[in-house]
């Protein structure tokens, strides 16, 4: 089941040009518009199905710095500079609250490992720090076990999923961009070599730039232009509850469940180290370039083979740009949560902190996350298509790091000078042989 999301009033008309289209409205898209529109640019923002629908309305909702993998430390701490500055910029709720996260450990292992991680958030002047057990017990107290240790950063947030994208893609809207739902990007026109226009199922949009911010559809887009990008899909489930004890007012995250504290009371549940995976072709098309995250996330993974499979093997990857999509053919990808998943992470929650365990269930759904083989995402120009743009394979890390992602991709093709360093992100590593092995997430 989808979860709600604010809605979204869409422009009345629809524009002949524009300086940028972005295709896909979730939080990187809706903010890259926005700051895209905030330039003077004239910006269309294509979606479609609906703003936010997809894994940007699925997610925990943390905003968080900790456990990120180094390559992407400088553009969460840009993030978290535009969340706590956003709501009183665009006078708008995007629920954003500096709560902080709590990370606890299962064993003195890992709690090594988050002593080596701290030397990252030494190098970005964070708020990170290693507690000990009795800190852990004032810090959330209640609980029924001992955990032999925690990773705390204050200055972390959440947000609300549902609130977010829809919130800022309005101030996209009041700052000029136009926004139009329910309207596939089809593809790309090309002139001289570069982009010319893109073809919507309502029509033709002239524009020099275009930036794919599509999420798990990104690389389907790609591949209709003739471009190779890796990323594959993980199903993750998410539950959230009726209101209950505040035990948090951020988010706590154990090897057997992570919780966020909710705007209304209620909590986001969770099970970090449990998703599914869909065996597809292209699995197989990326065999050795994910062959270091299979190896090191298959004790988590549900693998599946089934019909996916064929659906996506017989699916036209060359459709004509006057023929229906599949981009239109499927408006919003809702798949089916896990429930077994979802008890056992609630039924571990109610076991460590006994104060939860009547918690009513009030929704749980599933979504699709884009992963990249090093699980760091691509924000960057394309060398082979002068004009496109890319922001996508964000790899179960976007939401808290949208806002700074949609600063960095407006930068990037508007010609600005970046605020972060867009050198890790850059498309050209995922095929010049730079190393693709998976860094040091937490």
């Amino acid at each position: 089941m989808s979860p709600p999301v604010d809605p979204v009033v869409p422009s009345k008309g629809f524009p002949e040009k524009a300086d940028v289209v972005v295709v896909g409205g979730g939080i990187i898209g809706a903010s890259a518009a926005y700051e895209l529109a905030k330039r003077g640019l004239q910006v269309a923002l294509c979606e479609k199905g609906r703003i936010g629908a997809e894994q940007s309305s699925r997610n925990w909702g943390y905003c968080r710095q900790q456990g990120r993998d180094p390559a992407e430390l400088p553009l969460i701490v840009e993030s978290l500079r535009i969340w706590r500055s956003l709501e009183a910029e665009i006078g708008d709720s995007v629920g954003f609250h500096q709560g902080g996260v709590l990370y606890l450990a299962r064993d003195e292992t890992e709690v090594a490992r988050w002593e080596d991680w701290l030397e990252h958030a030494r190098t970005h002047q964070l708020d990170t720090r290693l507690l000990s057990s009795r800190d852990v017990d004032g810090l959330v107290p209640g609980g029924s076990r001992s955990w032999p240790g925690g990773l705390w950063t204050p200055s972390d947030g959440r947000a609300e999923p549902a609130m977010a994208a829809p919130a800022i893609a309005r101030a996209a809207m009041r700052a000029g961009a136009s926004l139009h739902v329910e309207c596939a990007v089809r593809g790309i026109e090309t002139s001289a070599g570069r982009v010319s226009g893109v073809v919507t199922e309502r029509g033709r949009i002239a524009t020099d730039a275009v930036l794919c911010a599509g999420g798990a559809w990104s690389s389907l887009f790609c591949r209709r232009h003739g471009i190779s990008l890796p990323q594959l899909m993980i199903r993750a489930s998410v539950m959230r509850t009726g209101p209950g004890p505040a035990i948090t007012e951020g988010g706590v995250s154990t090897p057997d469940f992570s919780i966020r504290r909710r705007q209304d009371g209620g909590y986001t549940i969770a099970h970090g180290g449990s998703g599914r995976f869909d065996i597809t072709p292209d699995a197989f098309r990326w065999l050795f370039r994910f062959w270091h995250s299979y190896r090191a996330e298959s004790e988590n993974m549900k693998i599946r083979f089934g019909a996916r499979f064929f659906h996506e093997l017989f699916r036209s990857t060359d459709w004509s740009l006057d023929e229906v999509s599949p981009f239109e053919q499927c408006r919003v990808w809702d798949p089916a949560p896990d429930p077994a998943v979802l008890e056992r992470a609630r039924q571990k929650l109610a076991d460590a902190w006994p104060i939860l365990a009547d918690l009513r269930v009030a929704e749980q759904w599933a979504g699709m996350i884009d992963v990249t083989p090093d699980a760091v995402p691509v924000i960057s120009s394309v060398d082979a298509l002068p004009g496109l743009f890319l922001a996508t394979g964000f790899s179960g890390h976007g939401f808290g790091i949208g806002p700074g992602a949609g600063r960095l991709a407006a930068e990037l093709v508007s010609g600005d000078r970046p605020s972060v360093d867009p050198t890790p992100f850059r498309f050209a590593r995922l095929a010049d042989g730079s190393s693709l092995r998976p860094g040091v997430e937490l």
